[in-house]
């Protein structure tokens, strides 16, 4: 409490008792006295909340600040402007930045902000309207950094482009007494032909790793046949194990006819047959 502050509640304690005095002497003096005493009480107490500051002005200088509780103020001498301390939350309106690669988005976002208590008296003294400032100074922001991406970073990363624009306003707007702590980009917004030229593209990918991935399958099926054909060759009458246990399994169903050749390997167990005894 300044020294304006406390002569002047002396003053209101001592018309206080000057009223009482009067009401067993004189009661229209009273009356008046009252009177008088409740208009000035009630422009000269101001409760200051928990999550408030009140900045106070004598005749028009900066005086300090009020803390939270009951304080006193001299009326028409000081003006008090009270300064909330907690989180505000501000929309910023939707942008359409052209990105690096000259692609046009349409951006908008939300800024988390609030004023230090050591310092709640730069956001009355150094700016006019704070919240509108730190508005259009989060939409000159946004449209810088996102103009310095390209699209694909823009829609990778948003987390990057919030933390810029963070970086920016909160370094713009300290001499004002506010502190950032976040920017959240909520919605990015494409063109109509951009959004099919990116379902095109995601299509031609997805049948792009298909075919990969059919290719790949046929080269590792390839690699085990040709192992198992090493394995079967190097076997003496080892295709026609092979040839009789595919014969096999296609005569299971006694309804199929089949025709097959027969290898020359399968006459080698025949061969001298039929030749002179000795």
């Amino acid at each position: 409490m300044n020294l304006f502050s406390k002569f002047w509640l002396i003053f209101l304690v001592l018309l206080a008792l000057v009223t009482l005095v009067s009401l067993v002497t004189y009661f229209p003096l009273f009356v008046f006295l009252l009177c008088i005493f409740v208009f000035l009480f009630t422009n000269s107490v101001m409760i200051i909340y928990e999550f408030e500051r009140g900045v106070v002005f004598s005749f028009g200088k900066y005086d300090g600040m009020l803390k939270p509780g009951l304080n006193v103020v001299l009326p028409i001498v000081q003006r008090v402007s009270k300064v909330d301390l907690r989180v505000n939350v501000t929309d910023v309106p939707q942008q359409s930045p052209i990105t690096k690669d000259n692609v046009s988005v349409s951006v908008d976002a939300v800024i988390y902000y609030k004023i230090r208590a050591d310092e709640a008296e730069k956001s009355i003294i150094k700016v006019d309207n704070y919240v509108y400032a730190i508005s259009q100074l989060a939409q000159t922001a946004m449209r810088n950094v996102v103009g310095e991406m390209t699209l694909d970073e823009v829609l990778s990363n948003r987390d990057e482009a919030s933390g810029k624009i963070r970086e920016i306003v909160d370094k713009a707007s300290d001499p004002w007494g506010i502190k950032v702590d976040s920017v959240e980009l909520k919605h990015i917004e494409l063109p109509e032909s951009m959004k099919t030229i990116m379902a095109k593209a995601a299509e031609a990918e997805r049948i792009r790793r298909a075919a990969v991935i059919k290719a790949s399958g046929e080269a590792a099926a390839a690699k085990i046949v040709s192992k198992a054909a090493r394995t079967i060759g190097s076997i003496e009458g080892g295709l026609n194990l092979r040839t009789l246990q595919e014969l096999d399994n296609i005569s299971s169903d006694p309804t199929n006819e089949t025709i097959f050749f027969v290898p020359l390997d399968m006459l080698k167990s025949t061969k001298g047959y039929g030749g002179k005894r000795k």
